[in-house]
């Protein structure tokens, strides 16, 4: 029997920027206390036409919310990445109803690769990994390896990165999904 104090958790969110492509992988591991309820959840969502991906850690129903939330303020914006974010943050931030919120996002875009959260965070990382989730240390501390020591694309950088996790993070496992993003003139 499950405790009602016991909560969902588990997952790990990887980006990775490399020569005009960015790629998102997440895990499917979803995970109640100690116990695995489900291997192949879909935490990478597609959004503006594949132009955009956004992968989510936390509380599942709250972060599918925010994505919506950014999802309207990136088409408010003109598909303006980076203001959309601040738009969302800003909102997230300071909405009542919002900073009850437990999530955490991972947008990008073929220039740009961000992390927002409820804290009012807007980043981008200097290296082009960024990693959320349980599993999110080990993911950038292997994604960083990969970027500095081989020639590997940023989709097969993630997929490594995100295999190695696996095999460390007991909340993490290799039913991986990977959404890319390229620049136009490569599409």
């Amino acid at each position: 029997m499950l405790e009602s104090t016991t909560r969902w958790h588990g997952t790990t969110i990887l980006g990775v920027k490399r020569n005009g492509e960015v790629a998102l992988a997440g895990d499917g591991q979803v995970t109640y206390g100690d116990v695995v309820m489900k291997h192949t959840a879909r935490k990478i969502r597609t959004l503006s036409s594949g132009r955009v991906v956004a992968g989510f850690a936390g509380a599942v129903a709250d972060a599918l919310t925010l994505i919506e939330k950014f999802e309207a303020q990136l088409h408010d914006s003109g598909d303006n990445l980076v203001r959309a974010a601040v738009e969302l943050a800003k909102e997230w931030r300071s909405d009542r109803y919002l900073r009850r919120l437990e999530a955490q996002l991972i947008i990008a875009d073929s220039e740009h690769l961000l992390v927002i959260s409820g804290e009012g965070d807007v980043l981008e990382p200097d290296d082009g990994v960024l990693a959320i989730g349980t599993g999110g240390s080990y993911a950038i501390a292997a994604a960083r390896a990969l970027l500095q020591h081989t020639e590997m694309s940023a989709s097969e950088i993630a997929q490594a990165a995100m295999l190695i996790t696996a095999d460390l993070c007991i909340f993490t496992n290799k039913h991986i999904l990977i959404e890319v993003t390229k620049q136009a003139d490569e599409v």
